[in-house]
């Protein structure tokens, strides 16, 4: 066997483990929850208006944001979209929604990280999380000062 069909061999060995893993991932009970609570807002007509409320707020405030605090309604603009965000996590299926979708994160960034490090310690693995913790440069990139990076 050639150095060639080795090497594809072993790739669809390793497509086959990650489907094994996604198939594992798509039978949690975060992604059960997840799915669960992100049909429940969909479903809910009150909780689409709050969303298109919402979003016509933030297009407006986008809209202001261009010229910055000199727009003239650019506080107003701001304010409704707090007000917009606000009604809608008076919702308890939003805000478990958003729950859901946080452990979700949570899990496939822990799964990401776990294949990353199996490789090598110093790969980096992107996360959602705009405030990195741990300390280590895997977490999203080298903004909190770690010195093995760069």
């Amino acid at each position: 066997m050639s150095m060639t069909e080795t090497q594809t061999l072993d790739m669809a060995q390793l497509l086959l483990q990650a489907y094994n893993v996604g198939d594992m991932i798509n039978s949690s009970a975060e992604v059960a929850e997840y799915i669960r609570w992100k049909n429940a807002v969909e479903r809910d007509s009150e909780i689409q208006t709050a969303v298109s409320a919402f979003a016509k707020a933030k297009l407006n405030f986008e809209d202001c944001e261009r010229f910055g605090h000199f727009h003239p309604d650019y506080h107003a603009a701001l304010e409704a979209v707090h007000k917009a965000q606000e009604k809608l996590d008076a919702f308890e299926a939003v805000r478990r929604f958003k729950e859901a979708e946080s452990l979700l994160d949570d899990l496939l960034f822990s799964v990401s990280e776990t294949i990353a490090h199996a490789v090598s310690e110093t790969i980096k693995v992107p996360s959602n999380n705009p405030l990195p913790t741990g300390g280590s440069c895997s977490t999203g990139g080298c903004s909190g000062g770690c010195s093995s990076c760069g």
